[in-house]
């Protein structure tokens, strides 16, 4: 049996998030999953918008995921360790040098195999947390701007009447 782990934030789930835990399940039988904890989500990218527990409980319930763990703060291979996969999948825009980490998991005395997986091509514009922040933004200044607009409409209004 091949175990292969993958990790991330998953902070805002969405099909670019499914799509990596699919390609990174073909490489093995079972995977486990490491959601990154709070803690290294705020040192390493930003605030998180849903806490660790919830984002571990989605993270469970997607049908590649054999088994979901929230990652350790601090040294990342600590929890490599314990789940002693054979593979470590990386997902195209993560940030993280193959080489560098073969030889830090050598360091460790761990033999762990590590894979880029391919960027997918979809025809959704929302598979990115980012792209979905932006999406989320645009909608309220639309909406601030058209309460804006009908507070002034409104006020007109009153104004005409009298």
């Amino acid at each position: 049996m091949t175990k292969v782990m993958a990790s991330g934030v998953f902070d805002i789930l969405h099909l670019g998030h499914v799509y990596f835990l699919e390609e990174a399940k073909k490489f093995g039988n079972k995977l486990a999953v490491v959601v990154a904890c709070d803690a290294t989500v705020r040192k390493l990218k930003h605030e998180p918008i849903t806490p660790e527990k919830m984002r571990l409980e989605m993270v469970k319930a997607l049908k590649p995921v054999d088994e979901a763990y929230i990652g350790y703060e601090g040294d990342p291979y600590k929890i490599v360790a314990e789940i002693k996969p054979d593979i470590i999948a990386i997902g195209y825009d993560q940030h993280h040098d193959i080489e560098k980490i073969e030889k830090e998991l050598s360091a460790h005395g761990l033999k762990i195999k590590v894979v880029r997986l391919p960027k997918h091509q979809d025809a959704f514009d929302l598979n990115g947390t980012r792209k979905i922040v932006g999406k989320i933004i645009e909608a309220y200044e639309f909406q601030k701007s058209i309460e804006k607009f009908e507070a002034c409409e409104k006020k007109e209004k009153s104004g005409a009447k009298k």
